[in-house]
Order: C-alpha cells, then sequence, then structure tokens
C-alpha cells in the first residue's frame, strides 16, 4: 500500500484479498457512502461489493451477486448495501427510471459497478475505487477520495490496514 494525496493503493494477491480489503471498508463506511467501481471485466468489481458486504454485516444467506440483468439489488445489513451493475444500460442511461438516484438519496452504501455510466448523477463526495488486472490472480486496487467524507474514509482505512492488514 502507498498513499498519493487522496489516493491510495493496494496489491491484492487473490479475490480472498480484495475481499478482505473490502470488508475493512465496509466495517468503516458509514450511511451515505457511495462507491463507484471501476475496472476490465473480471477485474474484480463483484468480488470487492461481496468483501464490502461482509464489513455491512450483510447476512451470510443472503448470497452477493452482480445484478447485471436486474440492475440493482439491496441488501439489509447494519448499513443497507445498494448494489448496481450498469454494464448493460451504457452512457446516458435514465437512472431514475432503473431507481438508482432514489437510492442515492438514501442512508445506504451504494456500490456502483460500471459507474463511468452515471459520472454525471454521482455525489461529488464519493469513493472511487479501481480495479485493475496485474496478475492471473493479483489486482492493483486504487482507492480515490472525492472529498473530505471519504478523504478521512481513505485514513481510517490506512490506519486499519497498518494495525493489521490480515484482520480486514
Amino acid at each position: 500500500m502507498t498513499a498519493d494525496g487522496y489516493c491510495l493503493h493496494y496489491d491484492c494477491s487473490s479475490p480472498v484479498a480484495t475481499r478482505r480489503l473490502a470488508r475493512l471498508l465496509g466495517r468503516l463506511a458509514r450511511p451515505g457512502l457511495v462507491i463507484a467501481l471501476t475496472g476490465a471485466l473480471g477485474s474484480g468489481k463483484t468480488a470487492f461489493v461481496q468483501g464490502l458486504a461482509q464489513g455491512l454485516a450483510v447476512p451470510p444467506d443472503c448470497y452477493v451477486t452482480s445484478p447485471s440483468f436486474t440492475l440493482i439489488n439491496v441488501y439489509p445489513g447494519r448499513i443497507p448495501l445498494c448494489h448496481a451493475d450498469l454494464y448493460r444500460l451504457g452512457e446516458g442511461a435514465d437512472l431514475e427510471a432503473i431507481g438508482l438516484l432514489e437510492h442515492l438519496e438514501q442512508e445506504e452504501v451504494v456500490a456502483v459497478e460500471w459507474a463511468a455510466h452515471a459520472a454525471a448523477d454521482l455525489p461529488l463526495d464519493h469513493l472511487t475505487v479501481h480495479l485493475e488486472i496485474s496478475g492471473d490472480r493479483q489486482r492493483r486496487i486504487t482507492l480515490t477520495a472525492g472529498g473530505r467524507e471519504t478523504e478521512n474514509l481513505l485514513k481510517d482505512v490506512a490506519a486499519a490496514w497498518r494495525q493489521d492488514p490480515f484482520s480486514g
């Protein structure tokens, strides 16, 4: 991990490590957090959301999958998790018609895969999580804060990771 201003970079050696980092983020998340997930197909966006769900205490019997066809799934937890996948919609999609704009106003954690399709509608202070394939199972994950709240969250994540990078 390195820190560059408002960014943190993590090299994760497996999907388990990706979920571990996301679980830590979920444990520290507050209601209203919006996470824009970017990266190529197969880069680990859904694995990241699965870890996030664990950190938000989504019950284990609520299996978190990519909502590629339903577009939005909502899971109960310490903070409800709204998981959207905009891959099939493309840019300029009517986010109000699918209900995403309503979720962005709720006291939930909202994770949006293919977030570039919703860029104009996301709040300024959102967290961008970019996943890059760096090997067969390795991922380079960059977390970028969009404002003060997400910057403070990233500082908390970095501090917790430094204390015990394996407990996330």
